[in-house]
């Protein structure tokens, strides 16, 4: 009965995750397709500054961080001190930047499913640099994820969508989205490195410490000189309060999901922490187009579909490997 009990609580919790993590990042998604593309105000501006977000993000998940330090971890001896952060504290400035100028070029389920393709640099990276050897089984899935994401590069835009774009210009979309990967994957590099050198390092100390450099650099970026766009950023929201309220729940959707993120890996690792942030991504492709008005295409959902289940394959071909790896410490 208690086993019965215990089980329950398991599938409520994990339950409560993935309704945190989908409806976080799903109306965050929202929130981002607004202020890239709505005109705000009687004068229908455009909010063009979207590096912006990216500070107030840092700004609200510095805060958010601290008070969890404080209100949750004992101790925080033994942890990455906060200056190790500052080169991976560059590239996690400059690639969401990107990732997120992105959809003044190309729209918002397009930018999803370019940045759903992490593992095609990861393995090109792997095997060019490091001669790592993969297996046939993980080329499908880069075969699968790369061929969706280059054929729905190349179909026809719906003129409604493209309309909605402030500078349409499919290359250098694409390319910021892939510019935004490289600079993750040396991010997370970077990350791993830390852990390894401080055991004792928490998620919130990791989140405090990018978000600390992030604020930083994007602070100096946008208001060092007295044309910054910071300024700019600033009187725009005075003049519209609705953009500035969509900014502050857009970040404080990032807030709420990292809590979530952190929760299911801790209580179930990072293999079902994937999984749920990668059917999410999939129903943001869904939201976005039946809500906010980005009509695909039957091929585009056809591409959809392809670097789903490419996706899908490799998170099965991860299971198999931690299932092997229970076996044998079970064995041993």
């Amino acid at each position: 009965m208690e086993a019965h009990g215990a089980g329950l609580r398991r599938v409520l919790v994990l339950a409560f995750c993935v309704a945190g993590i989908w409806s976080a990042y799903i109306y965050q998604g929202v929130l981002q397709e607004t202020l890239s593309t709505k005109r705000f105000g009687p004068d229908g501006k455009r909010f063009e500054h979207l590096a912006f977000l990216n500070l107030a993000q840092n700004v609200v998940c510095l805060v958010w961080s601290y008070m969890m330090i404080k209100i949750w971890s004992r101790s925080s001896a033994g942890g990455a001190p906060w200056w190790t952060y500052w080169s991976a504290g560059i590239t996690n400035t400059i690639g969401p930047a990107m990732g997120i100028e992105a959809l003044k070029y190309i729209s918002y389920p397009a930018q999803v499913l370019a940045k759903s393709s992490k593992m095609i640099p990861v393995m090109l990276m792997g095997t060019l640099v490091y001669g790592i050897r993969y297996t046939f089984p993980e080329y499908i899935c880069t075969f699968l994820v790369a061929g969706g994401v280059s054929i729905f590069a190349l179909l026809k835009t719906s003129s409604k969508t493209i309309s909605k774009l402030a500078h349409p210009n499919a290359p250098l979309g694409y390319g910021l989205c892939f510019l935004n990967l490289a600079f993750d994957g040396f991010t997370n590099a970077t990350q791993d490195s830390l852990t390894a050198r401080y055991p004792k390092t928490t998620a919130w100390d990791i989140m405090l410490g990018m978000n600390l450099w992030g604020t930083i650099y994007n602070m100096l970026y946008m208001f060092g000189w007295p044309q910054g766009i910071g300024f700019e950023a600033v009187r725009f929201c005075k003049q519209h309060p609705e953009a500035a309220w969509d900014i502050f729940l857009y970040c404080l959707c990032g807030a709420v999901g990292q809590n979530f993120i952190f929760l299911t890996i801790s209580r179930f690792g990072s293999l079902a922490n994937t999984t749920i942030t990668t059917t999410r991504k999939f129903v943001s492709i869904v939201v976005s187009s039946l809500l906010s008005g980005n009509p695909l295409s039957t091929k585009q959902w056809g591409c959809v579909v392809m670097v789903f289940s490419g996706l899908s394959y490799q998170i099965y071909l991860k299971w198999k490997k931690l299932q092997k790896l229970q076996k044998k410490r079970k064995a041993a």
